[in-house]
């Protein structure tokens, strides 16, 4: 029985992993649960799973639960758990993944942001206190189960698919006026708003790029996307001898979910099988950059390195909510993010570096934000 703790289990990736672990009572168990404000549906799951030990990010008035940073992190690494999963938005989830690795917690990692921000610092983190780091980014997991049993030398290229999101085969001239409704229409994936819109973006390729580079070791320049717009095969990798792997499924989170919390086991679920009969016409496209550089941006910070990833993490965080706030238009989340990028001058990624530059970044980002 692995004894499983949530951050984010009021999310849309929170809400999938109790789903899936609802499949598996006799595999799994949940111990702790925490949330960003919603305080209600947090005592509703708590109640279901029959769970103690909760957590707020921001402290609701009467509701009687434990808030703050310090909460979040208490909750990460509680005696009791064996796996925390980490599906909070943004680099909210850095300093718990820390403390729940130094307290030798497994980590089940849907957080795009916490490897973008502080990768150099996590990865090798995982090695010194001697545990696992299972992704459950569907791009990665595909990566991840492609890759069991090879080296990293082995590897030429690992290629991220990508939908394209709800404005593929756009102009830039065609996104001058794109409403926020229309960005969050995503064509395949149902997501918390900051991600769709990331998708909308590329961004969302740009940061899972970044994050495959510190997940596989692989040089960024040799982790590229190809769009594939039908969403069944999640990822590949070619290695040097030419061949190809790619793990292939539904569009279905709870799969990479169940995958990242059983690991390395794999038992029968009630998630419909694929069946290739049913999508015979798989094609591929180019990422057409002009019209999404948010892509390039993000890799180009990792070229960079030091806290500059952290840094256009950060800004591009402040510009998608932004947007969602109707504050900018679409097609200047990509200018914020790259105008922030000019103005920040990159340190060595040391935890207090880090936190340094995404609270500076995202100060610079707001003030782009507010004099537009």
């Amino acid at each position: 029985m692995k004894r499983v703790i949530v951050l984010g289990s009021t999310g849309s990736i929170g809400g999938q992993t109790l789903d899936a672990i609802s499949q598996h009572p006799n595999e799994l168990s949940v111990v702790g649960l925490a949330a960003n404000s919603n305080a209600k549906l947090l005592k509703e799951q708590a109640e279901q799973f029959g769970v103690r030990h909760l957590a707020l990010h921001h402290e609701v008035p009467g509701s009687g639960i434990a808030s703050g940073m310090d909460a979040l992190i208490a909750l990460a690494t509680h005696e009791e758990a064996d796996i925390v999963v980490i599906s909070v938005a943004g680099v909210i989830g850095l300093l718990p993944t820390i403390a729940a690795i130094q307290a030798k917690k497994n980590i089940a990692l849907a957080s795009k942001e916490v490897l973008v921000a502080a990768g150099a610092l996590v990865m090798p983190m995982i090695r010194e206190y001697g545990v696992t780091l299972t992704p459950i980014d569907s791009e990665h997991s595909a990566l991840f189960q492609c890759l069991q049993g090879y080296r990293p030398d082995q590897i030429d290229e690992l290629l991220i698919t990508a939908s394209g999101g709800p404005f593929r085969g756009k102009c830039r001239s065609d996104l001058e006026q794109v409403t926020v409704q229309q960005a969050l229409n995503h064509p395949t994936w149902s997501m918390g708003g900051k991600i769709t819109i990331d998708s909308a973006t590329l961004m969302n390729k740009g940061l899972e790029a970044v994050e495959a580079r510190w997940l596989f070791d692989v040089d960024i320049d040799r982790v590229n996307v190809v769009v594939h717009p039908q969403s069944v095969i999640h990822s590949m990798v070619r290695f040097k001898d030419g061949s190809v792997l790619g793990q292939m499924g539904w569009p279905d989170m709870r799969l990479p979910i169940t995958y990242a919390l059983l690991y390395p086991e794999r038992l029968p679920n009630s998630l419909r099988p694929w069946n290739p009969i049913e999508t015979p016409n798989l094609t591929f496209e180019p990422v057409d950059q002009e019209t999404f550089p948010s892509l390039e941006l993000a890799k180009q910070s990792l070229r960079i390195g030091g806290t500059m990833p952290c840094a256009m993490n950060a800004a591009n965080e402040i510009a998608a909510n932004a947007f969602l706030k109707g504050e900018l238009q679409f097609l200047q989340i990509s200018e914020v993010v790259n105008n922030t990028m000019r103005e920040h001058a990159p340190l060595a990624a040391t935890l207090d570096n880090v936190l340094s530059a995404d609270a500076t970044a995202r100060a610079f980002a707001r003030k782009l934000i507010d004099n537009a």
